[in-house]
């Protein structure tokens, strides 16, 4: 199948898919795997050519994150630092929000937003239990603080994964570019916040002294592994920083650090894996050949091409279109697909522009729309689907609508916050 018909097909298959996904009714990998092979079964692209769209550096190195914090959570430091937090700040609604919210942001610069949720919004539900408070101010704060904290690193977000990969940008250059914006976000998010819930918090006295009653030590289940997960998570993160001049890919300095890890701890292998999120790494493999499907017909090339003829060539608007495009879009959406689709509709741009060096800093705007967009509603991101199920199961379910009611004014925000920042950094 060639020309205009195979440009129809491709993306009539791609939009069904995206729909498929969207309604949530099939699991997102199946439908994304299926969606991959329907495009190789009408010629759009032979198998070969669906397997060179795979992204090996972003497969590699979420399964390496992966396999290193399924070992470290066994240590108990997760539920240490949730619980040693809310005492340090001597059990106050409001100051516990504040401090679950940094832990969470955190974590989720150093280990990725997906992961910091699994293991932080247990615990939030436990102290808000103790409290006797609602625990859905804690868990939105922690999906927000999540999606910004994520921002921040390379491996902090799956799309900031798949655009450092696919442009060759490494920790250091997200790490200098995007983290002092988050700050800056974080702390200009947590006003609204306050006026919304923190003056109205309170806690009775012995809820309060039950919490403080509690021995965050106990959570610590194995010393040894603690202090081995952390030196081989420091090893990975300091390498990640040498990697550019070292000539090395992020993904094979997760794996090596995942199997030390692995067999310096003695885990079982077999347990390890299985605590590996296989539904999002297929997810992944099924949306790179959907989107390297788009790329065969050309469809990429006449948007990449589009976009700059609306920019003129101009990189202010370039940038603004990406940003506030990313933002709006990636709440609608799960923000994984669209930055997969994103990645070469820029990357087309550059001849426009005057290369590859010349539109970097929309690479940054894409970061920046992707990642806190995803705070616009509760599918925008997978973090909050992770924070929501948890919420339901609870019996403390976050509706769609309310959530976004609250959520969306403040992802603008921080959208307007960004774009001040790309402008004074960039322009």
């Amino acid at each position: 199948m060639t020309g205009m018909t195979a440009l129809v097909v491709a993306t009539a298959i791609f939009v069904a898919t995206y729909i498929a996904i969207m309604t949530e009714k099939v699991n997102r990998a199946v439908i994304a795997l299926l969606g991959a092979a329907i495009m190789v079964f009408f010629g759009i692209q032979s198998q070969a050519e669906a397997f060179k769209g795979i992204d090996l550096n972003t497969i590699f190195l979420l399964i390496g994150m992966m396999v290193i914090v399924a070992v470290t959570q066994q240590s108990g430091v997760f539920q240490y630092l949730a619980v040693w937090s809310a005492k340090r700040v001597g059990g106050r609604p409001w100051a516990i929000l504040v401090a679950l919210g940094v832990v969470t942001a955190v974590l989720s610069a150093l280990l990725d937003n997906v992961t910091t949720v699994l293991l932080v919004a247990p615990v939030t539900l436990l102290i808000a239990d103790v409290l006797r408070v609602s625990p859905y101010p804690y868990l939105f704060t922690q999906i927000f603080a999540s999606n910004i904290g994520g921002t921040a690193t390379l491996i902090g977000d799956p799309p900031n994964i798949m655009i450092g990969s696919a442009v060759g940008l490494s920790f250091v250059d997200f790490l200098v570019n995007l983290a002092p914006i988050t700050v800056v976000i974080f702390a200009a998010t947590l006003g609204p916040l306050y006026l919304i819930w923190g003056r109205k918090m309170r806690v009775e006295e012995e809820d309060r002294a039950r919490l403080l009653e509690f021995d965050e030590r106990e959570a610590i289940q194995d010393p040894v592994l603690l202090k081995k997960s952390l030196a081989v998570l420091a090893a990975v993160i300091v390498s990640f920083t040498a990697a550019h001049g070292l000539r090395l890919e992020p993904a094979i300095i997760t794996l090596t650090g995942a199997v030390v890890l692995l067999w310096w701890s003695g885990r079982d292998f077999h347990q390890t894996f299985a605590e590996v999120e296989w539904v999002t790494i297929f997810f992944f493999v099924g949306l790179f050949m959907l989107v390297h499907g788009l790329e065969n017909v050309g469809l990429l090339k006449i948007l990449a091409g589009a976009l700059a003829t609306w920019s003129g060539g101009d990189l202010l608007l370039a940038g603004m279109l990406i940003l506030w495009g990313s933002a709006i879009l990636s709440a609608a959406v799960d923000n994984i697909p669209f930055v997969a689709t994103m990645i070469p509709i820029i990357k087309g741009m550059a001849p426009a522009f005057g290369g590859e060096e010349a539109i970097r800093p929309l690479w940054w705007a894409l970061a920046l729309g992707a990642c806190l967009g995803g705070n616009g509603t509760i599918i925008g991101a997978s973090a909050n689907l992770i924070v929501a199920g948890f919420a339901e199961r609870a019996g403390q379910p976050i509706r769609f609508l309310p959530f976004m009611i609250r959520a969306f004014p403040l992802m603008l925000l921080s959208i307007a916050i960004s774009s001040l920042y790309w402008w004074l950094r960039y322009v």
